[in-house]
């Protein structure tokens, strides 16, 4: 279902030239002497400083420290290739073939094709090896140089030629070129019919993403949205996200912002409602965050939560209730700096006050405003989202710290050979067309190779190590095999949000139930806590 909403846009109009007999204000006076000085200082350093400084260098520290002196850890200038990674990472869009390539064996491995995408088109399979691009011999290439080369303007061609196992000559391929969107989003089943949604960041069409989810999961019981990590991304795409499960005429957010060329004091308020009917009603809902949910997924969070619509579970959100804006300015380059402030549907702030270097200030939480949803809950109003039912994660051993540490001394790539092995084990499950699994010989067969590669044995068979790296694995099997049910169903096993999470749905069949399971844990935890200090004591 697509699904539009009112944005904020911020239009820059260019400023009709003066009468000419109209005298200019001082402050554009004032503004061009200061320009004026600024061009002088910097004609002057570029001319007779001892050491030669080229005047676009010089040009750049002002413009920078311009930036740096708005003391806005969020404000950036970015340059024409900074522009076009920013939007690369923010909407998911690229012009290319749509292929995810990973540097496996010391070889350019596809490892992902996306859906509907001219490679998936022309016939390029995971597992291909990447051996010459156009004229070039790519064998050596690293996947910097391959993805630059491959990808280009819309409507281009690009040659492709490829190594694939059972053929004895590589395959050529000529592809053209088009617009690719990255999945913003990965769903599953998991057991007792709990759908698992990983939002890994709020991109254009996530909103759609999300809803064709849904309803490729609509057999489900109870759902869980993976939040941890997302950094945010567009407002107005955070607010289709809160659409879907609000219902219709609901507020979904409110932001006030500086109105552009005026003075500081005067701000517009602008209120966003639903405007859609509400999908999957029934669904009782789990929403996990972490210290790394920030910005538009706090708003999606803290929307569903102000309605009660959502349990929110794991730890406290970054806490990012800011509004910035991006502009274009000459020659390819973009602007972005904080514009103004968002709030939850209930008037949250959620912003949680750093220092320049973003780390948080000291704070007194038990001072915190609260706020009291529909349904009577108490929400702290500051400071980012706090769960409703608190879970930590889980932590390595002091074993498996050691295998880290271990692997590092002796200069393996640890996490790249897990790569390599799980998807060597995906793409022979994939091709006898077989569910992810490991059995305990390969493992071994991999446990031997880190051997081999200078790991100690002692570290390697130290108790607990080989049950990790079974489990890291497995997880890595199933998400080549685009097995993301399965991947949850595993991750789980270490994960206590995702597991808690889970464990809550698969007891309950509607929201208010899971409200009231969640208070009954969150009552037990304080009282576990409690035996547990006086014993201590």
């Amino acid at each position: 279902m697509k699904r539009l909403i009112p944005t904020v846009v911020l239009v820059l109009a260019a400023a009709s030239p003066l009468a000419a007999q109209t005298a200019p204000p001082d402050s554009v006076v004032i503004q061009r002497h200061e320009v004026a000085v600024l061009d002088s200082a910097i004609a002057a350093i570029h001319a007779r400083h001892l050491q030669p400084v080229g005047d676009s260098a010089l040009w750049e520290a002002a413009i920078q420290g311009m930036v740096a002196s708005l003391n806005d850890p969020y404000a950036e200038l970015y340059t024409p290739e900074g522009a076009a990674q920013y939007n690369e990472e923010t909407t998911g869009n690229y012009s290319g073939i749509g292929l995810q390539i990973t540097e496996l064996n010391n070889r350019i491995t596809v490892t992902a094709v996306f859906r509907k995408t001219p490679a998936a088109q022309a016939g390029i399979l995971v597992g291909d090896l990447i051996i010459g691009v156009n004229q070039y011999d790519a064998t050596h290439w690293t996947t910097a140089t391959a993805a630059d080369s491959i990808r280009g303007p819309v409507g281009t061609q690009v040659s492709v030629k490829i190594q694939r196992a059972g053929y004895d000559e590589p395959i050529p391929f000529q592809i053209t070129r088009r617009e690719v969107h990255v999945p913003a989003v990965y769903a599953g089943l998991m057991p007792d019919s709990i759908a698992y949604i990983q939002l890994d960041q709020v991109r254009r069409n996530a909103a759609q993403e999300m809803d064709n989810a849904l309803q490729s999961l609509e057999s489900s019981r109870g759902l869980i949205i993976d939040l941890r990590h997302n950094p945010g991304g567009f407002l107005d795409e955070s607010l289709l996200l809160a659409d879907i499960f609000l219902k219709r005429g609901s507020i979904l957010a409110t932001t006030s912002q500086r109105v552009p060329d005026g003075p500081a004091a005067d701000m517009t308020t602008d209120t966003f409602r639903d405007h859609y009917p509400v999908q999957a009603p029934n669904l009782p809902i789990v929403i996990l965050v972490d210290g790394y949910t920030a910005s538009g997924a706090e708003i999606f969070a803290g929307a569903l939560q102000d309605y009660d619509r959502a349990l929110i579970v794991g730890q406290r959100s970054f806490g990012k209730g800011l509004v910035q804006t991006v502009l274009p300015m000459p020659y390819g380059r973009r602007l972005k700096f904080t514009t103004g402030v968002w709030k939850t549907p209930l008037g949250r702030s959620l912003q949680r006050p750093r220092d320049k270097n973003m780390r948080p200030l000291p704070e007194d939480i038990d001072t915190f405003p609260t706020v009291t949803t529909p349904d009577g809950r108490k929400l702290t109003t500051a400071g980012g989202i706090f769960p409703d039912l608190p879970v930590k994660p889980d932590t390595l051993t002091l074993d498996e710290r050691a295998l880290i540490k271990a692997a590092a001394d002796a200069k393996v790539p640890f996490l790249v050979r897990l790569d390599e092995f799980s998807f060597g084990v995906a793409k022979e499950l994939m091709a006898a067309h077989k569910p992810p699994a490991l059995d305990s010989a390969r493992l071994e067969t991999f446990v031997e190779k880190l051997k081999g590669d200078g790991i100690p044995a002692s570290v390697l068979d130290a108790p607990g190590v080989r049950d990790y790296l079974g489990w890291q694995a497995r997880m890595d099997i199933a998400d080549h095999m685009e097995a993301y049910g399965v991947e949850a169903q595993i991750r789980m096993q270490r994960d206590p949000p995702l597991a808690e999470a889970a464990r809550l749905l698969s007891s309950v069949t509607t929201q208010a139930q899971l409200f009231q399971a969640s208070r009954a844990e969150a009552a037990r935890l304080a009282a576990q806590a409690t035996a547990s200090g006086a014993a201590g004591g």
